[in-house]
């Protein structure tokens, strides 16, 4: 009986644990396949970014009284010169404001010689004692009267001509039209931006740095195999909540102003020199960084598991990004599909 019981036990640990190994491997083969990238030092001498032609001076163009767009003259995209009409406002209204006005300040200017030829009545038959002192000095208090009434009326018609001025939008200056977004038929707010001017002139170059990297001094514009000198200009007093970058503004050193390669809202590309750090850096595929949660990181493959490493973000080049922080050369880190991962996650790396 005992030899029975003892081996009816040995069967089960034997069956206990082939199921156990069975379900190891079951797990394991059901694991997601990640594609690996192996860490190796960056020794980069210099960053490579995107940038944007700029004008040196945008202006938002904005009507100064509200009303219905009643005529459009531009379009995105064109240039124009200064003084030349872009916008109109529907004028009827302010025309009746005009004509109103000129009604008031006409009434004020009648009143206004009435009481004057009432007062130098009033002062003539003072002097002969036929009214009173009192009944003169009224005369004169009513003058004044009609003529602070048409000094009223003449504001009023001011205004009221400014008013009908302002309904028409003229180009403050030389430049290009980067966007004009009022339609025929919109109202608009006083004040509303319904166009943006790009000032002719010196052009500028827009860049973003990670917000780890303080924008150097000096940089180049790579354009048509040339190299054109930038200096910075200004740099953006905070960092880009959403995108984590930090906005700087290049001029240029030396400039053709007949380069047509240097269009407005252009993308161009920078070089700069390397910052230096005393923390080591490593070269990633733009796929293997994920934003979510807080800030950059990358995906670290250990033990067939993986785990969310925070990383900086030095510069991005065209499919990679030069990144620094706690990781070490040789490591494998996810190289794409990081959005799909969780922290501790069994994985199965390629090619293994």
């Amino acid at each position: 009986m005992r030899a029975f019981v003892a081996c009816f036990a040995t069967a089960t640990a034997l069956l206990l644990t082939g199921c156990n190994n069975a379900a190891t491997s079951t797990s394991q083969s059901q694991a997601p396949i990640v594609k690996p990238w192996v860490l190796e030092t960056d020794n980069q001498s210099s960053i490579s970014l995107s940038g944007i032609v700029r004008a040196r001076t945008e202006s938002p163009l904005a009507f100064q009284i509200a009303g219905r767009v009643a005529k459009r003259f531009v379009d995105a995209g064109q240039t124009v010169t200064q003084g030349q009409p872009l916008l109109k406002l529907d004028p009827r209204d302010f025309q009746e404001r005009v004509q109103g006005a000129q009604a008031d300040l006409a009434a004020a200017n009648a009143a206004s010689r009435i009481a004057q030829a009432d007062l130098t009545r009033h002062q003539e038959l003072l002097r002969h004692n036929a009214v009173s002192k009192q009944a003169a000095e009224q005369a004169e208090l009513m003058l004044r009267e009609a003529r602070a009434r048409r000094e009223v009326a003449q504001t009023q018609l001011s205004q009221a001509k400014n008013a009908l001025d302002y309904a028409q939008l003229n180009a403050p200056a030389n430049g290009v039209l980067i966007e004009v977004s009022a339609d025929e038929g919109q109202v608009v707010a006083s004040g509303y931006t319904v166009a943006r001017l790009a000032h002719a002139g010196k052009r500028e170059v827009e860049v973003y740095f990670p917000e780890s990297t303080t924008p150097p001094e000096k940089g180049a514009l790579l354009l048509n195999e040339q190299s054109l000198a930038l200096s910075l200009r200004e740099t953006a007093g905070a960092v880009d909540p959403q995108s984590r970058t930090l906005r700087a503004r290049y001029a240029l050193v030396e400039q053709d102003s007949n380069n047509s390669d240097l269009q407005l809202g252009s993308v161009v590309r920078t070089r700069f020199s390397a910052p230096p750090s005393n923390e080591t850096s490593f070269v990633v595929p733009l796929g293997a960084i994920n934003e979510r949660g807080n800030g950059p990181h990358v995906w670290r493959i250990q033990e067939g598991k993986v785990n969310p490493v925070p990383v900086s973000i030095i510069s991005i080049e065209t499919e990679t990004a030069h990144v620094n922080g706690p990781l070490e050369s040789g490591e494998q880190i996810v190289a794409v599909g990081t959005h799909l991962l969780q922290n501790d996650m069994s994985v199965r790396v390629q090619g293994e």
